[in-house]
């Protein structure tokens, strides 16, 4: 296979900056929330007033986001894999990547309630 085969066409250069992305977004979390968590040893307290930001209705829609980005970096990974590893994989990549689109769609459509309905709740009462 041919160098840059793997990303020709628009779709998959997007695919890869969106990877990219997510994967850097999801680095950033992990460094926060071990920030957070080693705040319990240091300050009791200040832990408790950081754990209290983390039930406003702001950071719930950067839960969501979150959420959001796990879930395209996971199935999206699946899919490079499938393209690296399978032999066919190249000739069906595009079909994969709008299968992981469909499929990401799918699972945010049904993450809006776990994630958002205790903001809402918050917004708009009972």
């Amino acid at each position: 296979m041919p160098a840059g085969t793997l990303y020709r066409g628009r779709e998959g250069m997007w695919s890869w900056v969106a990877h990219r992305v997510t994967g850097v977004l999801i680095f950033f979390f992990l460094f926060v929330h071990v920030l957070d968590t080693a705040l319990v040893r240091v300050s009791p307290e200040d832990y408790d007033k950081v754990v209290a930001t983390y039930k406003t209705p702001v950071v719930a829609l950067l839960e969501y986001g979150l959420v959001a980005a796990i879930l395209f970096h996971a199935l999206n990974g699946l899919r490079v894999i499938a393209v690296d590893f399978w032999s066919k994989g190249p000739r069906y990549q595009k079909q994969m990547l709008w299968s992981v689109v469909g499929l990401w769609l799918l699972l945010m459509l049904g993450a809006i309630y776990p994630v958002l309905g205790h903001a809402a709740r918050e917004l708009f009462g009972s």
